[in-house]
């Protein structure tokens, strides 16, 4: 509980002034700890932070709903006094409902359910709610975004996988800039402000795309770490922020 309460005043702000202030359409590196060197874990995440990185992608997979096991709540615990940058776990597990409350108090700012594999959606992410953390939605290359159109207001961003979920170093599927461009004619037309956030093969060659597209969160992590080598890590998170931006389409 008072971890919960410690991070209660951040979860109250609006959806368009959360992560200090930062506007909706501000580009964010997302980097995903699961390309780091988990052995020097605590120097990894420093130095993508000194390069732009602005918040932390948590990978939780469970080897069931997809082919590999990483993460759990021990090693998100183990992260949070590492950081005070927001740590975004997207669970690729069965049964999500079970384990929000142990994530939530292991330190989560945010979590991500795939709609895939929740029974009961919309009560997913009110019990994520529940737990002062910000919801959020994942879905597969294979999932129509219309699967998502009744629920996009509870949601603090939508995850677009522009891979099938399972590992890292995927080459990027370009189905997914169409995605990312219909949640953006939603976020319009339903007079919402969830964030587009975007993972799989989000690289140097395809970032420039994917902001065109209208995403704003990206997903990094074979693009970032240059695992033992902490100033590559940094000059890596730093090139990719400068693509990404440079990209924005003005309005």
């Amino acid at each position: 509980m008072a971890e919960a309460n410690r991070r209660l005043p951040y979860l109250l702000c609006t959806p368009d002034s959360h992560f200090a202030g930062k506007l909706l359409g501000m580009i964010e590196l997302a980097f995903s700890i699961l390309a780091s060197d988990f052995a020097h874990l605590a120097d990894e995440i420093a130095a993508a932070e000194r390069g732009g990185g602005s918040i932390i992608h948590v990978d939780v997979m469970d080897g069931h709903f997809v082919p590999n096991i990483t993460f759990g709540p021990p090693v998100v615990k183990a992260i949070r006094p590492l950081t005070k940058l927001p740590l975004d776990c997207h669970l690729m597990i069965e049964n999500p409902d079970a384990f929000i409350a142990d994530f939530a108090e292991a330190g989560a700012d945010i979590i991500c359910v795939h709609q895939e594999v929740c029974r009961h959606l919309h009560r997913t992410l009110q019990l994520i709610e529940h737990h002062n953390v910000k919801p959020a939605v994942v879905i597969n290359p294979a999932t129509p975004v219309e699967m998502l159109i009744e629920i996009l207001p509870m949601v603090h961003h939508v995850l677009i996988m522009s891979v099938n979920p399972g590992f890292g170093g995927q080459k990027f599927l370009p189905l997914a800039l169409d995605k990312i461009a219909h949640l953006v004619e939603l976020r319009e037309e339903m007079g919402l402000n969830y964030r587009i956030e975007v993972d799989g093969g989000v690289a140097h060659d395809t970032v420039g795309a994917v902001v065109q597209a209208g995403a704003d969160m990206l997903v990094a992590g074979s693009a970032i770490f240059a695992p033992g080598d902490q100033a590559r890590t940094e000059h890596n998170a730093r090139e990719f922020l400068a693509l990404a931006r440079s990209s924005v389409v003005p309005a």
